[in-house]
């Protein structure tokens, strides 16, 4: 089977690693796997794995990218694909448009992914036309079917999943370690609480700065990793973290450590992950990461994260916004022993691939 994958571009978010982990378990099944994108940092494990890139400026939110439309027609009939897949909106509309313009009997299967709750509103229905459609969580899953004219029976629910071998193998040895500590001795002797993700306000690192606040007053052995990078455009927020934890006297007590590529090792040497969005998250993939790891972690009870918890670790939900209970959750955690923490076989990188097969698989057959 080929199979061509649609997204904006290839950074450092949990949509774009999603993709090229997914991409990296096709070429271990013996298909062909394709992506298309703008480019970016991750195009060079995606081909290292296997599969092939095409860059295309298929990212921008204008008008002027509807001049993509005739490239990708011309690019669909060189690859002729099995499947084509869209993972974002404005590479939806584009590669809608081109595989509108095919003669029927030449479409490839057209499948899309709701990654996210995505405003109401005309751009996003896009993602509702596809032949079949996924969603990333069982509350993506209500928001679609709530929204649009979309019947649920036409909406399957699979979670993004991890690879749970690589993720429990990478104790954090000696040498990494080491370097980790000289580039930061404030961290020595720390027992580290972690939030990860992406430089954000609604991702929750001011709650996350008050949180560590009263936890250092309470146990001054903590230390908090702030992992995460500014997107394009969201300096602004990283200067106002940057004051507000000098504000808070925070500078010798949590570290901003930017966007690292150890994360697997990170997750291990942390004691605790925080998940603190302040708006219902789609899925919540530092979570599921975390457990992976055997590392706990307490999130706030909404959206996808509470999904996760629910179904992994429930000891770890804190009610909606409340950052005193949250405080003490983190505390009540620390305090006992190492949970063992086992995931559900659905929020495995082998199940979420043996799902997304069995979508284009069933789509094909209809089609033959």
């Amino acid at each position: 089977m080929r199979v061509v994958q649609l997204l904006p571009a290839l950074n450092s978010g949990g949509v774009e690693r999603g993709t090229v982990e997914f991409a990296a378990e096709l070429v271990k099944r013996g298909h062909e796997s394709i992506v298309v994108s703008s480019g970016g940092p991750l195009v060079s494990q995606l081909e290292q794995q296997g599969s092939q890139h095409i860059a295309r400026p298929i990212h921008r939110k204008s008008p002027a990218s509807f001049a993509q439309v005739y490239p990708m027609r011309r690019l669909l009939r060189e690859l002729a694909p099995d499947i084509i897949h869209v993972r974002s909106r404005m590479p939806a509309w584009i590669t809608w448009l081109a595989w509108r313009g095919l003669p029927e009997a030449n479409r490839p299967g057209l499948v899309s992914t709701f990654h996210g709750m995505y405003s109401v509103n005309p751009y996003s229905a896009i993602m509702t036309r596809a032949q079949r459609i996924i969603a990333v969580s069982n509350c993506v899953k209500q928001y679609v079917t709530t929204h649009y004219p979309v019947a649920a029976s036409d909406v399957t629910v699979i979670q993004r999943g991890v690879d749970l071998d690589y993720f429990r193998s990478q104790q954090p040895d000696e040498r990494w370690r080491q370097a980790l500590l000289d580039a930061h001795p404030e961290l020595r002797g720390k027992r580290l609480i972690m939030m990860p993700g992406r430089l954000s306000r609604w991702k929750g690192q001011l709650d996350f700065l008050e949180i560590m606040a009263s936890l250092i007053k309470q146990q001054p052995d903590l230390h908090g990793l702030v992992v995460g990078g500014a997107e394009a455009g969201k300096a602004h927020f990283l200067t106002e973290l940057e004051a507000r934890r000098q504000a808070l006297g925070l500078v010798p007590h949590v570290t901003l450590l930017g966007q690292r590529n150890d994360m697997a090792q990170l997750y291990r040497l942390a004691s605790l992950v925080c998940h603190l969005s302040t708006k219902p998250e789609p899925f919540g993939r530092t979570v599921t990461e975390a457990l992976a790891s055997g590392t706990p972690v307490a999130a706030y009870d909404r959206g996808g994260a509470s999904e996760t918890l629910h179904a992994c670790f429930p000891q770890g939900l804190v009610a909606a916004d409340d950052k005193t209970g949250f405080a003490q959750q983190v505390l009540d955690l620390l305090a006992q022993p190492s949970p063992t923490i086992e995931l559900p076989e659905r929020f495995t990188l082998k199940a979420q691939t043996d799902a997304t097969l069995a979508v284009y698989k069933a789509l094909l057959s209809e089609r033959a």
